[in-house]
Order: C-alpha cells, then sequence, then structure tokens
C-alpha cells in the first residue's frame, strides 16, 4: 500500500529499540511517508533517525501515546518486559492500537507478553511479528516478517510491514506462532551459516582455493542467498556485523530450550562452538566470524 492512500497517512507510528534493525526499520517508516516516533536509552542511535526525520521521544510511554502502530525491536524478554511495563509503556498506548512484536525472543516469552498485556490492555492488538532478515535486508526494505495474532490486527499494520517488509507471512491468531516459526527459520539459516565456516575450512586444510569454491556453487542447486553472502564475508575477513554473532547464539539457544524433548545435535553442537567464540570476544562481530572461531579451534589459537 502506497503511503499516500488514506490509511497511510493516517499510520503514525513508533519504533522502540533502534539498533542495527529498528533503525533500519525506522528509516524505510519515514521513506514510505509515515509519521514515525523513535525511542533509544542511547541518545546516539536516535540523533541520525531525528535527521532523517523522526521525531525522537523522551521515554517510550511518550512514544506511543499517538501511535497507530508499535514496534518493539528488543533483544531480550527481560528488556520488552521492564520497557512495556515497568515503565508503562502498555498504560500510554492509544486505545485501538497495534504492537508488533519484532525481536526474536522465543514463544513462551511471546505468549506471557501476549496474556499480560491482555490482562491490563485488552483493546490493544498484540502481533508476535518476529522477522527474518539482517542489516541488508532490513536496510532494503525486504524483511520476511512471521506474524500472528488477531485478524484485526492484519489490516491495521498492513502499510507499516509493507514499508519494512517484502512479505508478511501470517500464522494464525495465536500469540507464540509467528515466533515458532522464526525459531525454526534461524535454525535452518544458523547450520547453513556453520557449514559455510566448515566447508572454508576443510578447503584451507586440502589446499582447495576460495574463490573457486564459491564459483563451484554459485548458480547451483546448492546455492543460497544467505550462504553465498555469509562465504564472501568469511573470504575476505569481513566480519562487520550485519547479524552479530552473540544474538545468533542467543537464538540457537532458544531453539535448544524451546524443544526440550528433541533431539538436536547439530545445534547443540553449534551452542558450543559458537559460545566459545563469543566467549573470545567476538559476539559483536557478524556471525560470519563463526569462520574465525573454527580456525582458531584448528589452530590452536585463543579466539582473538
Amino acid at each position: 500500500m502506497s503511503a499516500t492512500d488514506d490509511q497511510g497517512k493516517d499510520t503514525r507510528t513508533a519504533v522502540l529499540g533502534t539498533g542495527i534493525m529498528g533503525s533500519a526499520m525506522a528509516r524505510n517508516l519515514l521513506r514510505a511517508g509515515l509519521r514515525t516516533t523513535v525511542w533509544d536509552r542511547s541518545v546516539s542511535a536516535t540523533a541520525p533517525l531525528a535527521e532523517a526525520g523522526a521525531e525522537v521521544a523522551g521515554t517510550p510511554a511518550d512514544a506511543v501515546r499517538d501511535a497507530r502502530v508499535v514496534i518493539t525491536m528488543l533483544p531480550t524478554p527481560d528488556v520488552v518486559t521492564s520497557v512495556i511495563f515497568d515503565e508503562d509503556v502498555a498504560g500510554a498506548f492509544a486505545r485501538g492500537a497495534a504492537w508488533a512484536q519484532m525481536g526474536t525472543i522465543g514463544e513462551a516469552a511471546s505468549a506471557d507478553i501476549a496474556s499480560r498485556l491482555g490482562s491490563l490492555r485488552p483493546d490493544v492488538l498484540f502481533v508476535d511479528a518476529p522477522v527474518s532478515g539482517s542489516k541488508g535486508p532490513a536496510e532494503q526494505g525486504q524483511l520476511l516478517i512471521l506474524a500472528s495474532g488477531p485478524a484485526a490486527a492484519e489490516e491495521v499494520t498492513r502499510p507499516v510491514f509493507a514499508a519494512i517488509g517484502r512479505k508478511t507471512l501470517w500464522l494464525g491468531g495465536e500469540a507464540g506462532q509467528g515466533s515458532r516459526m522464526k525459531i525454526v527459520v534461524n535454525a535452518y539459516m544458523s547450520i547453513l551459516i556453520e557449514g559455510v565456516a566448515e566447508a572454508l575450512e576443510l578447503a584451507a586444510q586440502l589446499g582447495v582455493d576460495a574463490a573457486k569454491l564459491a564459483e563451484a556453487i554459485e548458480g547451483g542447486p546448492l546455492d543460497a542467498p544467505i550462504a553465498d553472502a555469509k562465504l564472501h564475508k568469511m573470504e575476505r575477513g569481513d566480519y562487520a556485523p550485519e547479524f552479530p554473532l552473540e544474538w545468533a547464539l542467543k537464538d540457537v539457544d532458544l531453539a535448544i530450550a524451546e524443544a526440550p524433548g528433541a533431539v538436536l545435535p547439530l545445534l547443540a553442537a553449534l551452542s558450543r562452538q559458537w559460545r566459545a567464540t563469543v566467549d573470545a570476544g567476538h559476539g559483536r562481530e557478524d556471525v560470519s566470524v563463526a569462520r574465525l572461531g573454527l580456525a582458531n579451534v584448528n589452530r590452536g589459537g585463543a579466539g582473538s
């Protein structure tokens, strides 16, 4: 939907949490012509958005008061709970607003938050809507939105989701269904990325040129956009954060924790390997730094 449509013009939006992903979302909302208010605990995170045309709120409650749609892009359930409930943001939501919780916090936390909100503000539409995609897709407005929530929320959130995503997959009305899908998608992605790291390590051990490996895979049935992108980042030793390793590890651990009856040997081993790399000081670097962590293990390094 174009932002020039009546609904788009009337959809005032608030974004709480303007890190890598939240700031990219806010910029795309502004480009779409949607009135956007932002809040973050860090002033340095919101200053560039003010220059881009966003209104900056001093508190999260101030940010949401007039918003038709509120996006939270916060890192953990504890942070979401602290911001929304401990700072009385729930009480400040506009009547009939939609709250799109778009960070990856897991099914159980999403269901608990939805229940708590429902007891306080039954008029607010809670949408469990984590996103699939990292910095590049976020900046390009090409995220995949995995949404679950009341049917009425689909129309309310449409102009906002259209501005930040390439596709919204609605998965039903029960809070947590979006989070379940996100955990599975990220488990798949994490295994792909570690597979790229291990293939490159094997190539190094066997004297196979990494560029030739990329050429052999490119355009064939084994090619996948995320794997290709991370292969080239690993090949260049480029660990500038797009999706930080500590976030990827958090998602792997969520998958293991929320499927306690399942045997997931690859994810369990992946968690141990990535935790060692995070503990070595690489958590804020891109998930492609898994390649460096693996190389250090094989060469007896300390992860530096």
